[in-house]
Formats: structure tokens, sequence, C-alpha cells
């Protein structure tokens, strides 16, 4: 290891991934809450189904960031993740990278950090 000192950080890079992932799902899924119609619109679903994906990352980000039940709810969304891989992939039909950077990349790796928390933990530091 080029620089041992910064393993002693991981808890707090661990702390900081939980607090990202939160924050984008927490967002998105206030967007799916607010006007469930006009998302579900959108994405090509009911606004009932819309509802439920918000109130799904919201509960999952809460869940992500204070670190309690945080294997449940990062095995959530990536769920969710695998979900909005699938739609762009075989029904969308949109490449890795999309168009206007609305490929599946960023679903990828929301999923991949899901994955990091779900198996390593959170780290030691709770909300």
């Amino acid at each position: 290891m080029l620089w041992p000192e910064l393993a002693t950080l991981g808890d707090w890079a661990l702390l900081a991934m939980r607090l990202l992932v939160a924050a984008i799902f927490f967002t998105s899924g206030l967007w799916h809450a607010r006007d469930p119609k006009k998302r579900g619109e959108s994405i090509g679903v009911s606004p009932t189904v819309a509802l439920f994906l918000g109130l799904a990352e919201m509960a999952g980000a809460l869940g992500v960031a204070s670190g309690v039940l945080l294997q449940p709810a990062a095995i959530g969304l990536i769920l969710l993740m695998l979900g909005a891989i699938q739609k762009k992939i075989f029904v969308w039909k949109t490449g890795f990278w999309g168009d206007k950077a609305s490929g599946w990349h960023y679903d990828l790796m929301l999923a991949s950090m899901n994955l990091v928390l779900a198996t390593i933990g959170g780290g030691r530091l709770v909300l």
C-alpha cells in the first residue's frame, strides 16, 4: 500500500459514501413523491408506482444515511437500480452511456456503491 495512513480513514470514507448515496436517493425519491403523475409519465409507470418508487427511495436513503438497517436498505436500493437498468436496456434501448448522460452507467454506479455498503458495511460511524 502506497499510503497506509489512508486506511485509517476507512470509516470516514464509508460515511461519506453513505451520505452521498442517501442524498442522491432522497432527492430522487422526493421528486417522485411530490408529483407522481408527472414523474410516472416521464418514466412510463403509473402515478401509484411512481409514488411507491419515491417512498422506497426515501426510506432506503434514510436507512443508508443513519446506518440503521443499512444492509436491507442498501439491498432495496440495489433492487431499484436493477429495475432502472432493466428498463433502460430492454425497454428504452438505452446504451451504457446513453444520449445526453441518460445511460445506465449512473444506475450501475449507484448499485455498486450500495453493494459495497451492503457487504462491507457502513463503517463504525452511525448518525
